[in-house]
């Protein structure tokens, strides 16, 4: 989540201003790519006293970041209408993705301590965070397009950015302030909701009395409590100063480089992913016609007989009765069509998305 910089053991950083390196002896073999003044910017890893450390928690990374696309993939089949039910209304799949957001979070407090050990680097920070709040931002705009009725204002990287702001006091703080304030955040939800915190513009702390209408969602409360305890994590086991009290185990074996790879480039393979997924399996559910038993099964059976009635193709009515069923999923109004509750601003949109998927079927 931060600039690289050059592996060094914790002897070597003891020597660094006595000692300086002779021209003629090798450079210390690094961990990932090289950087300095000029290096790569790095935000999807912390900087490191050794290469064991940077390697252990770019593995856990790429684990997490896997484990979203699985997510991913799994949700763009279901609001696809490739499975029968979507997996984000599914109990055990909605524990699943609140654990790798929580990995996520802890290493980013983890992160915060291991770039800040020999003190805050504004230029750097700077950097980091341009670039968090960029990435942010585009997510912002382009599911703004995709899922006007859902789109992320406040999703993963949006809460990345704000707790790296947020999580600055407490490098300095003694540490059982930070228990504190972590145990604060986590039970927030739960005692603080009220509506006062209604408002539109605070639905980022996540204190309202409604859950909002979007694809990802990453409030400040109860989810800044889980880089707070990656923070006091870090601490207590002593990974802020130059010479760490603990260790972690460097990553050797081949078979796992392909996930600390990933865990480097987390950030570009979180922007590419979804995109990339939701383009492949909206392509299958064009070609073959969404997967879709009970209600929805009905619905489409239901949808074809007056398409066909009207002596409109049947390939034709087939197309397009998928497409209204996989659109309207991922507006998120299909719960609503199919419970025929659509409110006046979701009929607009549930009657102009039936004659672009007409027309776009008629084409095919």
């Amino acid at each position: 989540m931060i600039i690289k910089s050059e592996p060094v053991s914790a002897e070597s950083e003891r020597r660094d201003d006595k000692a300086p390196r002779s021209p003629v002896t090798p450079a210390e073999p690094a961990s990932g790519p090289a950087t300095g003044t000029g290096g790569p910017l790095r935000i999807d890893a912390p900087s490191a006293a050794g290469a064991g450390r940077l390697g252990f928690i770019d593995l856990v990374r790429g684990i997490a970041i896997i484990a979203m696309a699985i997510f991913h993939g799994a949700w763009d089949v279901g609001a696809l209408g490739l499975i029968a039910h979507p997996v984000a209304d599914l109990p055990g799949w909605r524990l699943f993705a609140r654990c790798i957001a929580g990995t996520f979070l802890i290493l980013v407090g983890v992160s915060l301590v291991l770039a800040n050990r020999r003190g805050l680097k504004l230029r750097r920070f700077g950097r980091r965070l341009a670039m968090l709040a960029v990435s942010a931002a585009a997510v912002t705009v382009v599911t703004w397009f995709v899922f006007p009725d859902a789109f992320i204002f406040f999703g993963i990287l949006h809460s990345i950015a704000v707790a790296s702001v947020l999580g600055l006091p407490f490098l300095r703080l003694p540490v059982w302030v930070a228990v504190l304030a972590a145990i604060f955040c986590l039970a927030a939800p739960h005692f603080l909701a009220g509506p006062v915190f209604d408002a539109p513009a605070l639905q980022w702390l996540g204190l309202m009395d409604y859950a909002p209408q979007t694809n990802d969602y990453v409030p400040v409360f109860p989810w800044f409590g889980c880089v707070l305890a990656g923070m006091v994590l870090a601490r207590l086991a002593g990974l802020q100063g130059p010479t760490p009290r603990l260790s972690l185990p460097p990553v050797r074996a081949r078979l796992l480089r392909p996930l600390v790879w990933a865990g480097r480039h987390s950030l570009a393979i979180y922007l590419i992913h979804q995109p990339l997924l939701f383009g492949i399996f909206w392509c299958i559910a064009q070609a073959f016609g969404p997967n879709l038993p009970g209600p929805a099964a009905n619905f489409v059976e239901t949808c074809q007989e007056i398409c066909e009635s009207g002596g409109t193709d049947t390939g034709i009515c087939t197309r397009a009765c998928g497409c209204v069923v996989s659109t309207a999923k991922s507006q998120g109004i299909w719960p609503h069509v199919l419970a025929n509750q659509l409110s006046p601003d979701e009929s607009d949109a549930y009657q102009k998305l039936g004659g672009e998927c007409r027309a776009q079927a008629g084409e095919e």
